[in-house]
């Protein structure tokens, strides 16, 4: 039997998508909203809670409940590890970017191919509309590596952090692995996503001409913000078409 708190979430998904409730409508507040329905305010806090992973209600603090509006979508380009300038470069979009030093642990090492304790730049950047988070990157690359211009706006690094692209020098071989799973903590508190809210991850290597990996980038971005797109070319040998 559905406890109390789904017909709840039912009864209001159905007011959001009907257009009953308005996108950037305020809810009534919670203790109208649980006397209404006749519960506690720790059921109607479930039920609120629901629709708050779905996506269709926003929670802020000190004012209360909204319905979300709907989001767009911004583009990641597999092979070419970047956000597709068209929606990235866009100006309801920015990225804030945090840089600093730590050293390789864990998984860190074997993505990178280096020894425990090796210094790494690492780049924290989050990219926004307004005040909707749309992708998380933590990107590494060797420290002798880095670019030193990175947080220059008119630099192409800069640049390049704004659409989360690869930093280094030309590359022979990127390396993409994509995963959609529940965020972490630290992810959803990044990213304003309740905890059974599906991420889609990207884990990019990429590896120079001489087989050095030179950088390798963690992305995170919520499942209903982005798409991502891979191309497949096919290559011809000419020598079967020539004779």
């Amino acid at each position: 039997m559905p406890s109390r708190h789904h017909d709840i979430a039912d009864d209001l998904r159905q007011q959001i998508t009907t257009g009953r409730i308005q996108p950037g409508e305020r809810l009534p507040s919670e203790t109208v909203l649980a006397e209404r329905y006749a519960v506690s305010t720790v059921t109607l806090r479930r039920a609120l809670a629901a629709l708050q992973d779905e996506g269709l209600v926003e929670k802020i603090h000190g004012k209360g409940n909204f319905v979300r509006r709907p989001f767009r979508k911004i583009m990641y380009v597999g092979g070419w590890g970047t956000l597709y300038p068209w929606t990235a470069a866009q100006p309801a979009l920015r990225v804030t970017v945090r840089s600093s030093t730590v050293q390789a642990r864990a998984n860190l090492t074997t993505l990178l191919k280096v020894p425990t304790g090796s210094l790494l730049a690492e780049f924290s950047c989050l990219s926004l509309e307004g005040e909707t988070p749309y992708g998380l990157a933590r990107i590494y690359m060797p420290h002798d590596l880095a670019p030193v211009d990175v947080l220059d706006d008119a630099s192409a690094h800069r640049q390049a952090l704004d659409r989360f692209a690869v930093l280094g020098p030309p590359l022979a071989v990127i390396r993409e692995t994509v995963c959609a799973r529940p965020p972490t903590s630290d992810e959803a508190a990044a990213l304003r996503i309740g905890p059974a809210s599906p991420v889609l991850t990207v884990t990019r290597v990429s590896t120079d001409s001489a087989g050095r990996v030179v950088e390798a980038a963690l992305l995170t971005f919520p499942a209903g913000r982005v798409d991502a797109v891979f191309t497949t070319q096919h290559m011809i040998d000419e020598r079967k078409t020539q004779g």
